[in-house]
C-alpha cells in the first residue's frame, strides 16, 4: 500500500492539472505513467476516449468487481490559496476528483501486488461533470470485454469528518438535468415598446412560471426542483431585448417525475411563446440518472467499513446528480461519501479536503474490492 506522504503527493500533482470532460489528456498521461511502473503480470491496460480501464487477474475468480473513479475537473477558478493550485486558468479541481483518482491508484497499487480472489476492473471516467461519461463508457467496447458482476464508487463529503462514510439502501442521488430555453421576440427602441416584442419581460414571466410547476404541480409527496442559476437578455438600458436565455437545472428523486416535470416545463413554455408572441427553443443538455444503491452491498459495506476502523453513517438521499447512476441502472453496486472535513463545499472555489482521508480512503476501498 502506498504510503501517506506518496498518496498526498499523488493528490497534489493531480490537483496542478484539472481538465474539463474529454480533455483530461495530461490526467490521463499521469494515469497511465502510474499503472506502467506498477506489476504487469496480472494487468490488462485499456484507453477509452481520455479514460482508462485496468482489470486485475483474481487468484481464485468466480467474479469481477468493478470500481470507478471520475477524473475531469471543473470549470472554475481556484482560491485555495494552495502552493499547488491549479496551474490550468479557469479550472479547478472543485468537486473531489483529484481525491477520487488519488485513492483509486492507491488500490490498483495494491491488488497489482496482491490480487485479490476475485477479478477487479478499475474504471477511470473522463467527462462525469459534463457532458456526460459513463453512460458512453458503459457502452464502449473495453467494458463489453470487462463488464463487472458488481461495482461501487466514493464521493468526497466536506460536510463529515475524516474517518466517518456514509450511504444508505436505496436512493442516494437524485435524476438530474440542465435546463437552457432561449427566447426569440422583437426589439426595438425603448420609447416604443408597442412595436416590440420584449424577451426580458417574457422571460421574467417564465421563471415565476417555472416556479409554479412545483409548487402546484408536482404530487407534494414527490419530491422535485427546478433552478434558474443564470438569465441573460438585452445589450444596453434604452433597447428592448431581442433574445432572452435562461440556464437552470431539474433534480427529482424518480424517473417518473422527471418525464412529468418536463413535459409541464413544454406546456409553460408554449404559453410564454403564445403570451408574448415570441418563440422558444428547450435544450435539456446532459441528463443524470438517479443513483440507487444495492440494498444488499450496502449492508456488506457498512460491516467492511467498521471492520475496517471506518465509522459509518446512515446517510439521507441528496438531489444532487452523479453519472454514475447509469451504471448502477445495469450493473448491482452502490457509491458511497467518504469524509474530508472541508469548511468550503463541493462546486466551491475554496474547497480544502483535509489529505488524511485519503488512506483512510485507500484502505477501505481496498478492503471493499478484496472482501465484497
Amino acid at each position: 500500500m502506498l504510503t501517506e506522504s506518496e498518496l498526498i503527493q499523488i493528490r497534489r500533482d493531480l490537483h496542478r492539472i484539472p481538465e474539463l470532460g474529454f480533455q483530461e489528456v495530461k490526467t490521463q498521461t499521469y494515469l497511465l505513467s502510474f499503472i506502467n511502473e506498477l506489476p504487469q503480470e496480472h494487468i490488462t491496460v485499456e484507453t477509452w476516449k481520455t479514460g482508462v480501464f485496468v482489470k486485475v487477474e483474481g487468484q481464485a475468480p468466480q467474479k469481477t468487481i468493478g470500481y470507478r473513479t471520475d477524473i475531469d475537473g471543473l470549470p472554475l477558478t481556484e482560491e485555495t490559496g494552495y502552493p499547488y493550485a491549479s496551474t490550468h486558468n479557469g479550472q479547478m479541481h472543485a468537486c473531489g476528483h483529484d481525491f477520487h483518482m488519488t485513492i483509486a491508484l492507491a488500490a490498483l497499487e495494491s491488488l497489482a501486488h496482491q490480487p485479490a480472489d476475485h477479478h477487479v476492473v478499475f474504471m477511470f471516467q473522463p467527462a462525469e461533470e459534463g457532458p456526460g461519461g459513463a453512460e458512453p463508457m458503459l457502452r464502449s467496447e473495453p467494458m463489453k470485454r470487462f463488464k463487472p458482476d458488481v461495482i461501487f464508487a466514493l464521493h468526497i463529503a466536506p460536510e463529515l469528518p475524516s474517518g466517518v462514510v456514509s450511504s444508505r439502501p436505496g436512493l442516494l442521488f437524485a435524476n438530474t438535468s440542465e435546463l437552457f430555453i432561449d427566447l426569440t421576440g422583437k426589439g426595438g427602441h425603448a420609447a416604443y415598446p408597442h412595436l416590440t416584442k420584449d424577451m426580458i419581460v417574457a422571460g421574467s414571466f417564465l421563471v415565476t412560471q417555472l416556479q409554479q410547476i412545483v409548487a402546484r404541480r408536482v404530487d407534494p409527496l414527490d419530491s422535485a426542483v427546478i433552478t434558474v442559476g443564470k438569465i441573460t437578455g438585452g445589450s444596453v438600458q434604452n433597447i428592448i431585448a431581442e433574445q432572452a436565455r435562461l440556464e437552470g437545472t431539474v433534480r427529482t428523486m424518480s424517473p417518473q417525475a422527471m418525464e412529468r416535470v418536463k413535459a409541464e416545463i413544454e406546456k409553460v413554455v408554449q404559453g410564454i411563446e403564445i403570451a408574448h408572441d415570441c418563440s422558444a427553443t428547450i435544450d435539456y443538455g446532459s441528463n443524470y440518472y438517479q443513483v440507487e444503491n444495492d440494498p444488499d452491498y450496502v449492508e456488506k459495506f457498512a460491516a467492511i467499513a467498521n471492520d475496517s476502523g471506518v465509522t459509518y453513517r446512515e446517510a439521507s438521499a441528496a438531489m444532487t446528480g452523479e453519472d454514475f447512476g447509469y451504471m448502477l441502472k445495469e450493473i448491482p453496486g452502490f457509491m458511497f461519501w467518504l469524509g474530508v472535513d472541508s469548511q468550503s463545499g463541493l462546486h466551491t472555489s475554496q474547497l480544502a479536503p483535509k489529505e488524511e482521508a485519503l488512506a483512510i480512503g485507500a484502505r477501505l476501498v481496498v478492503n471493499g474490492l478484496r472482501q465484497l
